[in-house]
């Protein structure tokens, strides 16, 4: 261990050594756009753009200090050369096949590293076309019962821990969005949650399935979709139980994205909104489950969260009541993984003038999530390792509609969100928390 390291766990956060697995149910574009990057930048062919773990500094103590340290140097953080790669899906596709079918990396970019891709094959997925209507797969387990499917995706964990001598896990869900469900009587308590498993209810859907078995297992469990997941009673309940933190839902990536940039800028300057347009064409599987509306209502939902959270029209009815927010997703296929959104925004300014601000972002998805997966992986291993379980509100800066404690609201103020991530890793290594409020300004 090194000094550094050594000085890094006198904070009370184990250290980063071993080995430490990566699995995610979901082996389509996100998750091998992520898998094929960590390989290019170990492999010195490219840099880890996008992502905070690995590129971003955080300031330490006051300005006059100078002491700006990349997080990575400053927390004790998984090395990339320590992480091995797994998945599930019910396409069997290995990673190489499926990057290639999903058409996001050119293929100079996958070449290099075919062989790696090539090894890494998906695990039978826990998978049922009631939840997912536009996607279909041999590659799925069967059980005569979700209780027993439950079981065998933990056995999948330990074997995967035992196979490739991993010392830590950590479970990013990267695949589809499942149909729109609400929180009921099933996801109450842990024991109504085990019940229905053993009943088949109709209730827990397969990314309960994988939440569960990872937390049964001691595993971090990220949602990078908008589906319930583990964002519900009974499952935050067995995390708090065996001690690991949770996290999600939705990746942030493209338009909403923007929209926790923009609308914090709108507020800041009391500006009206009068409505806010926004429109999607994808062509990937993302936009082709989303073509199914009860896909697509699970994230509307989410999308459509973010704005009243960040303008609170309650607040300020002058500014706000009543807006109108309109979402629309559109399956397009020649577009591929190359999202292109459009918003119109109308803003009411001085003496209720009216004014527009339009955008066309040509975003690519998965580009945008892979440095997502990759932060949340490293980050939700720290958090264990420092000791916090339940639910991770600092991480909520990645996600589209954050979890929160019950009876508080999510934090959607992009700008808001990055002070408390920052603020957290400095809490949690015995540094000061920044609130712009030295000594200097009373001497």
């Amino acid at each position: 261990m090194t000094s550094k390291q050594t000085e890094k766990s006198n904070s009370g956060v184990r250290p980063a050594t071993g080995r430490l697995g990566i699995l995610t149910p979901g082996l389509g574009a996100v998750a091998t756009t992520f898998m094929a990057g960590v390989e290019s930048i170990r492999r010195g062919h490219s840099k880890p753009i996008g992502s905070l773990t690995q590129m971003a500094t955080i300031r330490l103590g006051k300005r006059t200090d100078n002491r700006s340290p990349l997080i990575k140097d400053f927390i004790p953080l998984a090395s990339l050369d320590d992480i091995v790669f797994g998945a599930w899906d019910p396409i069997p596709d290995d990673a190489l096949t499926a990057a290639r079918k999903a058409g996001v990396l050119d293929e100079r970019d996958l070449a290099p590293i075919a062989a790696f891709l090539e090894a890494i094959k998906p695990m039978p997925a826990v998978f049922d076309n009631h939840y997912v209507t536009r996607i279909n797969g041999a590659n799925v387990k069967t059980g005569k019962n979700k209780r027993e499917l439950g079981e065998a995706l933990r056995k999948d964990i330990r074997d995967f821990k035992a196979q490739h001598k991993l010392d830590r896990l950590v479970v990013v869900w990267c695949a589809s969005t499942e149909i729109y469900l609400k929180p009921g009587p099933s996801h109450a308590t842990l024991t109504a949650f085990e019940k229905a498993m053993d009943e088949n209810d109709d209730q827990i859907a397969p990314s309960m399935l994988y939440a569960w078995a990872a937390l049964m297992e001691g595993v971090p469990f990220c949602n990078g979709a908008p589906n319930l997941s583990v964002d519900i009673p009974a499952l935050l309940e067995l995390a708090n139980e065996k001690g690991v933190p949770i996290s999600g839902k939705d990746f942030k990536t493209g338009q909403t994205w923007l929209k926790t940039v923009i609308a914090p800028g709108i507020k800041a300057r009391m500006l009206g909104l009068k409505g806010w347009y926004s429109t999607n064409i994808l062509g990937n599987r993302d936009g082709e489950v989303l073509d199914d509306p009860a896909s697509f209502k699970t994230k509307e939902e989410s999308k459509l969260s973010v704005l009243h959270t960040i303008l609170q029209p309650d607040k300020y009815p002058d500014l706000y009541k009543d807006f109108s927010h309109v979402v629309r997703i559109n399956y397009y296929p020649p577009r591929g993984d190359n999202k292109e959104g459009w918003d119109n925004i109308d803003i009411v300014g001085w003496m209720n003038y009216p004014m527009q601000i339009k955008i066309n972002f040509l975003c690519r998805d998965s580009i945008l999530a892979a440095p997502i997966v990759l932060d949340l992986a490293l980050f939700s291993d720290f958090a264990h390792r420092a000791g916090m379980k339940g639910i991770q509100e600092w991480l909520s800066f990645y996600y589209k509609s954050p979890m929160a404690a019950a009876g508080l609201q999510p934090e959607h103020d992009l700008f808001i969100q990055q002070t408390k991530l920052k603020n957290t890793l400095r809490h949690l290594m015995g540094e000061e928390q920044i609130t712009h409020l030295g000594l200097e300004y009373y001497a």
